[in-house]
């Protein structure tokens, strides 16, 4: 059966603010808004966190988020996100969301 998915990749090394993944927002990592508004979107059957870091990973795990680990050496995000597709032949539909991004909406 053929699924859609939603990754969203995660790195704590950003050359402009380091840890902005787990910066929190009125008590809650920024990671952690923006899994939960993931999993409130009705047509997604899985969210993942794709991440290289082990604090995102334990954040994730923390809040009971599903997250897998991914290369160091990735360049981007797109990276990221295609090898956790890899891993997942029945993700018929992907989408990319941005691990930093609180505010956005499930629409």
């Amino acid at each position: 059966m053929k699924k859609t998915a939603i990754i969203i990749p995660a790195r704590y090394g950003s050359s402009r603010l380091e840890g902005k993944p787990l910066l929190e927002v009125s008590g809650k990592p920024i990671i952690q808004w923006v899994y939960e508004t993931a999993k409130s979107v009705e047509t997604c059957d899985e969210v993942i966190v794709a991440t290289d870091d082990d604090r995102i990973y334990n954040a994730v795990k923390h809040f009971g988020g599903n997250v897998e680990m991914t290369s160091t050496e990735h360049k981007c995000g797109s990276d990221r996100i295609k090898e956790v597709a890899d891993r997942h032949p029945d993700f018929e539909y992907i989408i990319n969301l941005q691990g930093d991004e609180p505010m956005i909406k499930k629409d």
